[in-house]
């Protein structure tokens, strides 16, 4: 048996700590590949494909990175974030509250345990969070929590850390991905940014993920960019 994974307490604990290294709109988080422009990719997606959107939701907003992005391609519309963390929302309604007339809602939560409103949102953004995700039930209805919170024709936009379906390229995957940290810093971050997320993080494959949004009722699914094991992609609803 594996080690277990960490708690949502350990969790909140830990993104607790860390609200400046989620607070820079130019970069994101270092250890992401591609963060910056998985940003703007996403920002720029969810404009073209919902540009008469009212309401956002942005889940699991960290420090609010992605909702200012999409704020530069669609201002003043209403937001609700959601966070396990008090001092990421803290600094998210900070950040947001400068930048849009529409009226902003936080909700320290947990999104397997919020009941969502019925098309309640024109877009729904979750960057770096659903691989907190562990049963197959979790995963199942999350989307589907999504999908039925979206008003019709809205969007959901998604960037995370993502596992490969076979095992030969997710061991080339993790190799690539580790020699990336090792340019960032050296060996010692490399195997430090490995412990955690094997301690914390349960990333499903993408086309896993994919088949997933079709089978909830998603009636268009694409992919913005993947580069090793992070991946943007999101889908429609009719």
């Amino acid at each position: 048996m594996g080690e277990a994974k960490s708690s949502v307490e350990e969790i909140r604990r830990r993104f607790d700590a860390d609200v400046e290294r989620f607070s820079n709109l130019n970069t994101g988080q270092s250890a992401t590949v591609d963060a910056p422009l998985a940003m703007s990719l996403i920002a720029e997606a969810a404009a073209s494909v919902t540009p008469k959107a009212r309401h956002i939701l942005d889940v699991g907003c960290g420090a609010g990175n992605y909702t200012l992005k999409l704020l530069e391609r669609l201002p003043n519309l209403d937001v609700t974030l959601i966070d396990l963390s008090a001092p990421m929302l803290e600094r998210a309604i900070e950040r947001v509250q400068p930048v849009t007339t529409g009226v902003i809602t936080a909700r320290q939560s947990d999104i397997r345990e919020m009941d969502l409103p019925e098309s309640g949102y024109d877009i729904i953004l979750a960057a770096a969070v659903l691989h907190h995700l562990r049963t197959d039930g979790e995963w199942w209805d999350t989307f589907k929590a999504f999908q039925r919170a979206l008003r019709k024709g809205g969007s959901l936009w998604i960037f995370d850390l993502v596992e490969s379906s076979q095992p030969a390229i997710e061991v080339l995957m993790r190799q690539r991905y580790g020699a990336y940290l090792v340019s960032l810093k050296d060996e010692a971050y490399r195997d430090a940014v490995f412990a955690y997320v094997a301690k914390e993080d349960t990333p499903r494959p993408l086309v896993e993920q994919l088949d997933l949004l079709r089978a909830v009722g998603f009636s268009q699914v694409d992919v913005l960019h993947k580069n090793g094991c992070f991946a943007a992609y999101g889908a429609v609803k009719a």
